[in-house]
C-alpha cells in the first residue's frame, strides 16, 4: 500500500525499539572501574564516542565511576533514563528489570550471560525477565550478547574494543564473538554500518522487530544477518518479505552441513533437512543465503553500488584467457550463464577488436588491450540484449595501463542511466592495480582480487533478483475452483483418531485426497480372495493388488504390492503371496486384505508429492522424481505453503525431472498447468488440516500432455495437538469470506484479497473519481501510478498476518468485479494497526463502507489487537460520518486539515457481532 505522509508520521512516533539506537539518556547498571572488566568497558565506551545524550553509571558501591557521579540503582537516577545497558550477575538481573521498569525505562540491553544456556534455573529467569518487561512495555535485547552500536549518531553500548565505522550496512548477529571478529575486518575493508547489532538469546527483540527497524532507518540501505537460529519464523518471513523488496536482506547461516532432522517414517520426513527448509523459507521471502562472510558483505556492497541484473546471463571482457575460463566455472557452478553474443555484437566487436580476439564470450581482447579497446568493446557488449551483466577483467600486463583503463571504465559508467546493466571488475594483481581500484570503487563499480569471485557474486546477485521477482510475480487463477469437502476430511481424522490410530489406511488416504479434488486412482478393499476377485472383475483387467494394513508404512518393503495382474487366477494367487509375505515380515496381525486398483498402463512420469511438519516453519511441501528409487535419485526440492500458480511451478522448475516435462525423445510437452494446479491444491490441504504430519503421494504418476494420476498414498496424523506447529507462512483467511448486500439489493462478496486479483484491481482503479484518490491519498495519483505493477503487486501480495486486505466482489456479466477495498496494517511495534478504505464512485453510498470498517474493527478483535487508528481529511466527509457512526475518538492532528481516528477495541467488545 502506497504510505501517505499521515501514516508515516503515525510511524515516526510509535517506535518502541528507538531507545535502544538513538537513546538521550543510558544507565549502565553493573558499571565497574575493575581493569578489563565488562562493565568498565561498557561505561568508557559510551563516554569515549558522545551519542549526544548523558551517561549515568549504577553501582550501589561506588559513590562515582570513572569520575562520574553512580547512582545505587536506575530509581535514584534524577533523569528519564530512555536505556540501561545491564552487565550483573544473571540472579540479578529480574530485580534489576524490575527497577528499570518502576523507573519508566524504555529499553534494556542483557549483555550479561547465565541464562538458558545454563539449564532449567536460567531459563525460569528469562521467563521471570520477559513478565516484567511485557507488563511495563519494556524492550530487550539479549542476554548473553555484546551490545549495540549506531555509528552514525555515536552510540557504543557495547564491550567491544572499538567503534565502527559509520555507514549503510546494518548488521545483526547472534554471535557476539563474531561481531568483534567482523569489527575488526570492516575496519581494515573501510566498511561501516548503520547499525551493529549483537542480538544474544533473542528472549524479547527478534529478527522480525530489527528488521522492521531497519527497514524504516533511513540510513540503512542494506541488512546483513548472521543467524544461527531462526527464532519465530512467521515473524521473521512477515518482516523480510516486506522490507527485503526496498532493501536488500543477506543471511548467512550456521549448521548447513548439521545431521539432517530426524529420520521420520515416510519418504518425505527422510528427504527434508532443516536446512533445505531454511534454504526454501528464505527464498520465499525475497532473501538472499550466502555461504562466506567475505560474501555476505561483498553482495552489500555490489547490491548498493549496483542495479540488479534482470537475468543470470553475465559477459565478460578480459585481456587474459586463463581468467576468463575460471570465471565461467565459477559462474556456471553458482548458477549463472554466459551470455550468448548476437550476431550484430559480434559483427561489431569484429570492427573494433584484433582479428585474434575471441570470438565469443568470454571476449578476450588480448594482452595489449588499451583503454580505448576497452570501452569500445564494453559498449557493444552492454547494448546486446542477451546480456545482463558484465565483469570487465584485467590482468598487469606491459602494455596495460590499470590506471587509465579505469578512468575510462570510470567516466563510462557514471555517464549511464540509473537502473543500467550491473558493471563488475576484477583489476587482478598486487599493488601496480590499486590505483585503478580506488577509481573504480569511487565510481561505484565493485572490483575483486579475483575474477572467479566477481562470478560468482554476479550470480548471487540474480539470485537475489529471481527471488524478489517469484515473490511479486502475479500468478494466475487457479483452474480449479470446486472448494474442497472439508468436513468430510475432519470427521475421517476423528474416526482414526477415535480407533486410536494415527496411520491412515491407503484408501482413508485417497478419500483425503479427493476430498481437495486431487486426481485418484479407484481403489477397492477386499478382505479376501472372493472380494478381491469380484472388485478385480468389476474394474476391468489388468489390475494391482496392494497390502491393506492399518500399520505397515511402506507395501513394497514387505512384498505387499502385485501389478499388472491380468486374470482372477493371477488375482487369487497374489493375494494369497501378499498374505504370506505380510505374515512371515511382520505377522498375520498386520494383514487385514488388500486393495484392488486397475492397473494404469500410462506412459508417464513417476513423481512424489509430499508433505512434513518441521519444527520451526510447519508444513513444508516436497516435489520431485517419485518411485522406489525416490531416496536414490535425489531429485526434489521443497517449498512452503501455501502456494499459488507461480510458486508451483517454480518448485517444478527447481527438479530435473521439469526439463522432460517440455517434451522429449517423442514424449509430448506436459500441460504445467494441470500440474501447477495440483500443487496448489495440495498445499491448500496441508495448511488448512493442522491434524496431518506427514503426508505422501507416491506415485504421482503424470503422463503427457494432459493426464495426472495418483496411484498410492500415505497419510499420518499427529498424535494430539501439543505436536501442531503452524504454518510459518499464514494460509489465506477462508473465515473472513461471506456474502452481503448492497442497499440496492446487489449481491456482493466480501473477501481477503489474493495475489490473483492484480489484474481486477488495475480495473478497478480505472472507475475511481480524482475527489475519491484524493481524499484516500491526500494526494492525486495518476491511474498509470496506481496501476503500476510494482505498486499493485505490494497491495495484492498481504501476509495475511501483519496485513489484512478486505475486497468486495460482485458480478458483473457473468465476469468477477472488484468495488471496493479496506486494509488494515498493523503497527510495526505496537499491538495496534491503521485501517484504510475506498469505494468505487459507482457503488458509494450504499451502505458499504460501514460493512467494510464493521468487518475491519473485527478482524482486529479477532486478531487480538488493542486498537485501529487512521488520519482521515476532515473534508472527506463520508468517511468522517462512518467514523462517528462506529464510535471512534477525534483527535485534531498536527495538520489541521487531518483528524486522528482511534478506536479502542476492547472498550467496544462484542458492540458490533
Amino acid at each position: 500500500m502506497t504510505r501517505t505522509t499521515a501514516y508515516d508520521i503515525w510511524r515516526a512516533g510509535h517506535q518502541p525499539l528507538r531507545p535502544l539506537f538513538a537513546p538521550k539518556s543510558v544507565a549502565v547498571i553493573g558499571a565497574t572501574e575493575k581493569e578489563g572488566s565488562v562493565g568498565r568497558t561498557l561505561l568508557w565506551n559510551l563516554i569515549q564516542t558522545p551519542f549526544g545524550g548523558t551517561v549515568f553509571p549504577v553501582n550501589p558501591r561506588r559513590s562515582s565511576v570513572l569520575g562520574i557521579k553512580a547512582y545505587g540503582s536506575v530509581t535514584a537516577v534524577p533523569e528519564a533514563v530512555d536505556l540501561a545497558v545491564i552487565a550483573t550477575p544473571a540472579a540479578t538481573v529480574p530485580q534489576v528489570i524490575a527497577d528499570c521498569a518502576a523507573a519508566g525505562v524504555k529499553g534494556a540491553i542483557i549483555v550479561s550471560a547465565g541464562f538458558r544456556e545454563v539449564g532449567a534455573a536460567g531459563l525460569a529467569l528469562e521467563q521471570e525477565i520477559l513478565r516484567i518487561a511485557r507488563q511495563a512495555r519494556m524492550r530487550i535485547i539479549g542476554p548473553n550478547c555484546l551490545g549495540v552500536m549506531c555509528p552514525p549518531t555515536g552510540l557504543n553500548a557495547t564491550f567491544a574494543a572499538t567503534m565502527a565505522r559509520s555507514g549503510h550496512v546494518g548488521f545483526l548477529s547472534q554471535s557476539g564473538a563474531l561481531c568483534t571478529s567482523i569489527l575488526d575486518w570492516s575496519l581494515q575493508e573501510n566498511v561501516g554500518f548503520s547499525a551493529f547489532v549483537s542480538i544474544g538469546t533473542m528472549l524479547d527483540v527478534g529478527w522480525g522487530d530489527l528488521i522492521y527497524y531497519l527497514g524504516d532507518d533511513p540510513q540503512t540501505r542494506c541488512i546483513v544477518i548472521y543467524m544461527e537460529s531462526l527464532g519465530d519464523a512467521r515473524s521473521f518471513l512477515s518482516a523480510a518479505r516486506e522490507v527485503a523488496y526496498v532493501k536488500p536482506i543477506i543471511v548467512i547461516k550456521a549448521g548447513r552441513t548439521a545431521a539432517a532432522a530426524q529420520a521420520a517414517a515416510s519418504h518425505t520426513g527422510a528427504l527434508m533437512g532443516s536446512d533445505a527448509v531454511v534454504d526454501a523459507a528464505l527464498e520465499r521471502c525475497g532473501v538472499l543465503r550466502v555461504e562466506t562472510i567475505e560474501d555476505l558483505f561483498d553482495m552489500a556492497e555490489v547490491l548498493d553500488k549496483q542495479s540488479r541484473p534482470k537475468g543470470p546471463h553475465l559477459t565478460i571482457l578480459t585481456n587474459a584467457g586463463g581468467p576468463g575460463v575460471l570465471a565461467t566455472d565459477a559462474l556456471i557452478r553458482a548458477g549463472g550463464k554466459l551470455s550468448a553474443l548476437s550476431p550484430a555484437t559480434l559483427q561489431a566487436l569484429d570492427q573494433v577488436l584484433p582479428a585474434a580476439w575471441s570470438h565469443g564470450n568470454p571476449v578476450d581482447i588480448l594482452g595489449d588491450a588499451t583503454a580505448d579497446r576497452y570501452l569500445k568493446a564494453l559498449q557493444h557488449c552492454e547494448t546486446d540484449a542477451n546480456s545482463d551483466g558484465l565483469l570487465v577483467v584485467l590482468t598487469p600486463q606491459a602494455m596495460t595501463d590499470p590506471l587509465a583503463i579505469a578512468q575510462d571504465l570510470a567516466t563510462y559508467a557514471k555517464s549511464r542511466p540509473s537502473g543500467a546493466k550491473p558493471i563488475l571488475a576484477s583489476w587482478m594483481g598486487g599493488t601496480g592495480v590499486k590505483g585503478g581500484e580506488a577509481i573504480l570503487n569511487q565510481a561505484g563499480i565493485p572490483t575483486y582480487a579475483y575474477a572467479d569471485t566477481a562470478a560468482r557474486i554476479f550470480s548471487y546477485m540474480w539470485r537475489y533478483s529471481d527471488h524478489l521477482q517469484a515473490l511479486y510475480e502475479t500468478p494466475s487463477l487457479p483452474l480449479t475452483t470446486t472448494p474442497p469437502d472439508r468436513d468430510s476430511v475432519s470427521q475421517l481424522f476423528a474416526q482414526v483418531r477415535g480407533e486410536g490410530r494415527s496411520l491412515l489406511t491407503e484408501w482413508e488416504a485417497k478419500a483425503v485426497l479427493a476430498a481437495y479434488g486431487l486426481p485418484v486412482v479407484e481403489t477397492c478393499i477386499a478382505r479376501s480372495e472372493t472380494e478381491a476377485v469380484a472388485a478385480a472383475d468389476r474394474l476391468g483387467y489388468p489390475v494391482v493388488l496392494k497390502l491393506y494394513s492399518p500399520t505397515i508404512t511402506h507395501k513394497s518393503d514387505v512384498g505387499g504390492v502385485a501389478l499388472n495382474l491380468p486374470d482372477a487366477a493371477a488375482v487369487i494367487a497374489a493375494y494369497r503371496q501378499i498374505e504370506k509375505n505380510v505374515t512371515m515380515a511382520a505377522g498375520a496381525g498386520h494383514f487385514a486384505g488388500v486393495t484392488v486398483q486397475p492397473m494404469i498402463l500410462w506412459r508417464g512420469f513417476e513423481l512424489i508429492l509430499g508433505s512434513s511438519t518441521d519444527p520451526q516453519f510447519g508444513p513444508v511441501i516436497l516435489f520431485g522424481t517419485g518411485g522406489q528409487l525416490v531416496e536414490v535419485l535425489e531429485d526434489t526440492a521443497i517449498a512452503l505453503p501455501p502456494l499459488n500458480t507461480t510458486l508451483a511451478r517454480r518448485l517444478i522448475q527447481q527438479t530435473k525431472i521439469s526439463r522432460a516435462f517440455r517434451g522429449v525423445r517423442g514424449w509430448p510437452p506436459l500441460n504445467l498447468s494441470l500440474l501447477e494446479d495440483l500443487l496448489v491444491r495440495f498445499s491448500l490441504l496441508v495448511v488448512e488440516q493442522p491434524w496431518i504430519k506427514e503426508i505422501d503421494i507416491n506415485p504421482l504418476l503424470v503422463a503427457p500432455p494432459n493426464r495426472l494420476m495418483a496411484l498410492d498414498a500415505r497419510l499420518v496424523l499427529h498424535r494430539d495437538e501439543s505436536t501442531f506447529v503452524k504454518p510459518a507462512i499464514r494460509p489465506y483467511p477462508t473465515q473472513y469470506v461471506s456474502p452481503w448486500q448492497l442497499r440496492d439489493g446487489t449481491p456482493v462478496l466480501i473477501r481477503p484479497i489474493r495475489p490473483e486479483d492484480e489484474p481486477l484491481m488495475r480495473q478497478y482503479h480505472a472507475t475511481l473519481s480524482e475527489q475519491s484518490v484524493y481524499l484516500r491519498y491526500f494526494h492525486l495519483m495518476k491511474l498509470s501510478q496506481r496501476i503500476a505493477h510494482e505498486r499493485l503487486v505490494r497491495i495484492c501480495f498481504v501476509d495475511y498476518d501483519r496485513e489484512m486486505a478486505l475486497v468486495v466482489e460482485r458480478q458483473r456479466d457473468g465476469q468477477p468485479e472488484i468495488i471496493g477495498a479496506a486494509r488494515l496494517s498493523k503497527d510495526h511495534f505496537s499491538n495496534t494497526a491503521e485501517f484504510s478504505m475506498l469505494i468505487s464512485d459507482r457503488w458509494q453510498r450504499q451502505g458499504l463502507g460501514t460493512e467494510l470498517l464493521r468487518r475491519l474493527i473485527q478482524i482486529g478483535r479477532d486478531e487480538g489487537l488493542s486498537a485501529l487508528h487512521a488520519y482521515v481529511l476532515k473534508d472527506n466527509e463520508g468517511m468522517v460520518r462512518i467514523c462517528r457512526k462506529l464510535n471512534f475518538e477525534f483527535t485534531a492532528g498536527d495538520d489541521p486539515s487531518l483528524w486522528l481516528v482511534q478506536l479502542a477495541l476492547e472498550e467496544t467488545q462484542g458492540a458490533l457481532i
